[in-house]
């Protein structure tokens, strides 16, 4: 149990060590230690110096007496040199007062080598009191400054503030204190910009939305009011119900596709992946598109391995690959040619859908993944400007990549790349 108390008290000083403000007060208080230490031993020789100085001087001054009561010199060094005492000269010492008992001989000698020592121990404890509590309290002074600046920086976080941080800590208290506070202010940060691109992604959305929306709105409006008025008109309430029609059927595809970037960009969507024929994705894409295509007078071929396979969601994939061909039949021209095939590389299953229509400008291919974007070419083609962007974000959820080339008047060639698995 002992060992178990040393060494936890042996990591919580080393801790304190590991910080460096408390690591300079810790080295100071030790250096001072040590001053304070060779002071003192220093103290010690110049004192026994002292003494050592005042019982010669007292021999000096008995030898000087001596020699004048004619004292012989031989008898006078004897005498200093003898080493046994007797009881004539103990009580002899009694009778003058220089005695163990008696302190006006030491008392003497005391005063004559301490009195200037105590002073100098004493201006010598002040200086080291004076500089220690002066030390404490710049220690003490630089603690409460660096706390007052941690707390105006973590009250900045609190209030959004994160254009200042908490210097780097060491690995003391104090730094893994810091190191924490740093943690929660990122997971802080983070939070405020994902609430941040919320509001702006909602913002935009309802934008986008009324914009689009107000068009085939306006349309209905405008073939409500021709119906209201020329109820009689057969051959008119046909043709504006079927406009009417497809007023409406464009905004529910609009407000469709509109949802569904919605959950994409919010990650609300889980891709259920599973090995699918790519035959079979491909086949589903084109199923509904068919009918237009032979309408229009254009053709759709398959080419592929017919039992290539592919990791990926399989309604989001079609859904992706029916959005390009949608795209494609929007820019070919009737007997027009778009063709869907798949290969696999060593790293990739590669599904490519080829029109030979307008093409894309140079200026408009860096922006056709854009919601609502529509080049200058596109007229009154069919499309929104969703199918693209919303194919893309499938695409990339899965991880998968969808690319482009193109030149005008040659068609273009959109490419969806899946790793292999």
């Amino acid at each position: 149990m002992g060992n178990v108390k040393a060494a936890a008290k042996g990591r919580e000083l080393m801790e304190f060590l590991y910080d460096r403000q408390a690591r300079g007060f810790y080295v100071f208080l030790v250096l001072l230690c040590a001053v304070q230490i060779c002071f003192m031993g220093f103290s010690g020789m110049l004192q026994a110096g002292g003494i050592r100085k005042a019982l010669a001087e007292r021999e000096l001054s008995a030898a000087s007496y001596l020699l004048e009561q004619n004292i012989s010199p031989a008898l006078i060094a004897a005498a200093w040199n003898q080493g046994e005492a007797t009881e004539e000269g103990r009580e002899l010492l009694e009778k003058i007062g220089h005695t163990e008992g008696s302190g006006d001989y030491l008392l003497l000698i005391t005063e004559q080598t301490s009195v200037w020592m105590i002073v100098f121990l004493a201006a010598e404890g002040v200086l080291f009191a004076a500089v220690l509590l002066l030390w404490t309290g710049r220690f003490l002074r630089r603690r409460e400054r660096v706390c007052e600046e941690a707390e105006k920086i973590v009250t900045g976080y609190a209030e959004g503030r994160f254009d200042r941080h908490l210097p780097p800590g060491e690995s003391g208290g104090f730094g893994r204190l810091s190191g924490t506070v740093e943690k929660l202010a990122l997971s802080l940060q983070a939070r405020g910009e994902a609430e941040c691109r919320a509001k702006e992604f909602l913002r935009d959305m309802i934008s986008d939305i009324s914009h689009q929306l107000k068009t085939p709105l306006a349309a209905l409006d405008m073939y409500m009011e021709i119906l209201e008025q020329e109820p009689e008109n057969a051959e008119a309430v046909s043709v504006f119900a079927r406009k009417s029609m497809r007023s409406l059927e464009r905004m529910e595809q609009l407000i469709q596709s509109l949802l569904k970037m919605a959950r994409l960009d919010t990650g609300n969507i889980v891709f259920e992946k599973g090995h699918c024929p790519v035959s079979e994705i491909a086949a589903q894409a084109v199923g509904e598109l068919s009918e237009r295509a032979r309408r229009e007078q254009k053709q759709i071929l398959l080419e592929g391995d017919l039992e290539e396979g592919v990791f990926c969601d399989p309604d989001w994939t079609k859904e992706a690959v029916e959005n390009l061909v949608k795209n494609a039949l929007d820019h070919t021209e009737a007997g027009g040619i778009i063709r869907i095939g798949w290969k696999r590389s060593p790293a990739f299953l590669r599904l490519t859908v080829a029109d030979d229509g307008c093409g894309i400008a140079p200026e408009d291919i860096y922006h056709i993944f854009r919601r609502f974007y529509r080049s200058g070419g596109s007229g009154d083609r069919q499309g929104a400007g969703l199918g693209l962007p919303l194919a893309k974000a499938i695409v990339e959820g899965q991880g998968g990549s969808l690319n482009v080339e193109s030149s005008p008047g040659e068609g273009s060639v959109f490419s969806i790349s899946f790793p292999v698995s």
